[in-house]
């Protein structure tokens, strides 16, 4: 008897045992390959932004997971996006609008994806441009470049003299706006190429741990310089304009949309014979960062972590390549705000059991999320601080019910934009509005905010728009770029060229003797404006390309600095 009832224990024990190890295996904790992109509109394949893009790898990830074609930022510029994406905080919330605030600064205490995912037993690792041009190295358990860098792009090639082929019209121009062929290898190249290698790197190890792994491909980010080989199949006389350009897009535009529209990157461009071939780099570039994701995507699929690792692929917001006579990124239209978004998860992922299939969801959906959706595949504890809903639902049927809307922030608080499954709502603060029809109007070339016909539905979008915006810190003083001290001798302070719009500059007096303060105007005469005594910081406004000269008490010159495109600092050494 009782030999029967100890086998009879020692039977329930291994059962028990079985079903434990069991229902462990089937919830076993994915690793996170974790893929950005850097200004990338919707000209890959899957999404026939552009009928020339070249881009297999991004088409053959979209296939295999699910594609989000109507996927928008939180915000169209990098940093704002990133920090959304990697806080799951949306920016009218966190207050980060602009690519000029610090993380550190704005939320100081915040914890980021990496970080929560170690606190859970992963590794957190990662390569390239993640955040914006930071590291943010307390968030890591290992990162290349070297964490304390906290710079995140690896060396890359660049032509000894610049500009190559865009001119410079003026010190209101970003220096990197530029492009062309390099007679270089992918290895030479470095940057990207030398982030695909990490990474695959990574995956090619044994890990102990479950992972993750964050992947940032800096192209297609200006300068669009890349090896030639990826500039051959766009032979120059073949290129096409953007399907989205129109012309005379501008008439129909309320005066804040008239304002934020045309820049003068696209005049200039156009005016030096410069937009086919900017295009064409564009893509050459696309071309480049598709590659460098198909060694990536190549390295996981000849790894042992190829069938339980979620991979996620998303781009900071999309580019204006002169679409509403606008160069560059930061407006609240679509082709600025849609991204591509793709998902491929596993079977047995907590979360989602039963893993993604292939499928395209056409719900709009938002950057913001992708923290609450990892969490909850992953099976982490979901954060309160978390604003976007988790996109898991839209991972198990593409066609679900989907109550939210997608919005996207500009650097002014109150101005955004807002996407259902058929329209698209701008509103600026001022009270201006755009409404689009995008199942007729895929380009926004109509604006329908004015027709009385309308007007239910403008309403209706307006009710689902933010209500309340944090404000915007701005950034500290020591945060912003130093400008360059030019010590004067028996030469004088060039004149001023002032080209742009007003910023402030910071005189910071680090000498042991009060100086003087002058404007350099445009005939190179001094114009006195202020003292400043030691240690003293003077704010004052000013424009790119202005010259600020430095005397003593007795007006002997000591040097000058030239305003460049931003705001900056400019530290008065002692002398």
């Amino acid at each position: 008897m009782i030999r029967r009832l100890i086998f009879a224990f020692i039977s329930i024990a291994i059962s028990i045992t079985i079903a434990s190890s069991i229902k462990a295996a089937e919830t076993i904790r994915p690793n996170v390959l974790f893929i950005a992109m850097d200004d990338l509109n919707d000209w890959i394949g899957c999404m026939g932004g552009h009928p020339q893009t070249i881009t297999p790898n991004l088409d053959r990830l979209a296939k295999s997971g699910v594609l989000f074609t109507n996927a928008h930022c939180a915000a169209p510029a990098c940093n704002p996006s990133r920090i959304s994406v990697f806080s799951g905080i949306a920016p009218n919330v966190s207050g980060v609008y602009a690519n000029n605030q610090v993380l550190r600064e704005v939320l100081p205490d915040v914890e980021l994806l990496p970080k929560s995912f170690s606190k859970n037993g992963y590794r957190s690792t990662g390569s390239g441009k993640m955040l914006h041009y930071i590291i943010d190295a307390q968030s890591w358990d290992d990162y290349f470049p070297e964490p304390a860098s906290e710079m995140p792009i690896p060396h890359t090639l660049y032509p000894d003299k610049r500009p190559v082929s865009l001119p410079r019209a003026g010190p209101w121009q970003y220096v990197e706006t530029d492009w062309g062929a390099l007679e270089t290898t992918d290895q030479e190249f470095g940057g990207d190429f030398t982030v695909s290698q990490w990474v695959s790197e990574q995956l090619a190890q044994k890990h102990d741990n479950p992972f993750f792994l964050a992947c940032g491909i800096y192209r297609p980010h200006e300068p669009w310089f890349v090896p030639a080989k990826y500039f051959e199949p766009f032979p120059l006389e073949s290129i096409l304009i953007p399907p989205g350009y129109k012309e005379d897009d501008l008439a129909d535009l309320p005066p804040e949309g008239q304002r934020q529209g045309p820049n003068r990157y696209f005049a200039h461009i156009q005016k030096q014979g410069q937009w086919k071939h900017a295009i064409q780099s564009y893509l050459a570039s696309i071309h480049f960062a598709d590659a460098m994701l198909g060694r990536v995507l190549d390295a996981l699929d000849n790894s042992e972590y190829a069938d339980n690792t979620i991979v996620v692929l998303w781009s900071d917001h999309g580019w204006h390549l002169g679409e509403k006579q606008h160069w560059q990124k930061y407006t609240a239209w679509r082709v600025c705000t849609r991204i591509p978004l793709m998902i491929r998860v596993p079977k047995n992922c907590p979360g989602l059991p039963e893993g993604t299939s292939s499928g395209i969801c056409n719900q709009p959906v938002n950057l913001v999320s992708l923290a609450p959706t990892l969490f909850d595949l992953c099976g982490l504890p979901p954060s309160k601080v978390h604003d976007g809903p988790s996109l898991t639902p839209l991972l198990k049927d593409v066609d679900g019910q989907w109550p939210h809307v997608s919005v996207t922030c500009l650097h002014n608080p109150g101005d955004y934009g807002l996407s259902d499954n058929r329209w698209r709502y701008i509103h600026y603060a001022n009270g201006d509005e755009e409404l689009y029809d995008i199942a007729a109007d895929r380009y926004e070339w109509n604006n329908l905010a004015a027709d009385p016909k309308y007007a239910d539905k403008l309403a209706e979008l307006r009710a689902k728009g933010p209500t309340s915006f944090a404000s915007k810190p701005e950034p500290s003083i020591q945060s912003l770029n130093k400008l360059t001290w030019v010590t004067l001798g028996d030469d004088k302070a060039p004149p001023s060229r002032p080209d742009g719009s007003q910023f402030p500059v910071f005189f910071i007096n680090q000498s042991e003797a009060p100086v003087k303060l002058y404007w350099v105007d445009r005939m190179g005469q001094p114009k006195f404006y202020e003292e400043i005594q030691p240690t003293k910081t003077a704010r004052q406004a000013t424009r790119p390309g202005a010259i600020w000269q430095i005397t003593n008490l007795q007006d002997k010159p000591l040097g000058y600095f030239k305003v460049d495109d931003r705001s900056a600092q400019a530290i008065i050494p002692a002398h």
